[in-house]
C-alpha cells in the first residue's frame, strides 16, 4: 500500500501503519448500568491502546465509524466541524479536495450523516 502515495486515493492510511484497530463490544444485560459498565470497559481499553497507535494526528479509519472522535451538525460551521473528525479519517490534504467534490457533486448535501463530508458553504 506504501506505493501508493496518500494524496492519490481518499484513503490516506498508508506507509509506515501496520494494522488497524476496531474496538468493538456487546453485551446482553439490560439497563442503563450495564450499558455503561461496558462502554466504560471499552474506554479503558482504548485509553491502554493509546500508546500503540497513530499520533500527531491520531487518525482514524472511515469504516470504523467513531463518534467519540466527532460529529458534524451540517450548519453554518459544518466545515470548521467536520474538520476534527476529517482529518482523523483523511488527513488535512484530502478532507479539503472532499469537501471541494462534495460541494460539486452534491451542494445540498442530501447524502449525509453525523460524520459525513460537509459541503462549503456558498
Amino acid at each position: 500500500m506504501s506505493e501508493i502515495s496518500e494524496f492519490a486515493k481518499p484513503f490516506p492510511h498508508r506507509s509506515g501503519n501496520i494494522a488497524k484497530i476496531q474496538y468493538v463490544v456487546n453485551w446482553d444485560e439490560l439497563g442503563v448500568e450495564a450499558a455503561n459498565r461496558y462502554l466504560n470497559l471499552t474506554r479503558v481499553m482504548y485509553d491502554y491502546m493509546t500508546p500503540f497507535v497513530s499520533k500527531n494526528p491520531r487518525e482514524a479509519f472511515l469504516n470504523y465509524r467513531d463518534l467519540d472522535i466527532g460529529f458534524n451538525g451540517h450548519g453554518k460551521n459544518a466545515y470548521v466541524e467536520g474538520m476534527v473528525y476529517g482529518h482523523k479519517y483523511f488527513k488535512e490534504t484530502n478532507y479539503k479536495r472532499l469537501t471541494m467534490v462534495k460541494t460539486r457533486v452534491d451542494p445540498t448535501n442530501f447524502f449525509r450523516n453525523e460524520q459525513s463530508i460537509p459541503t462549503l458553504s456558498s
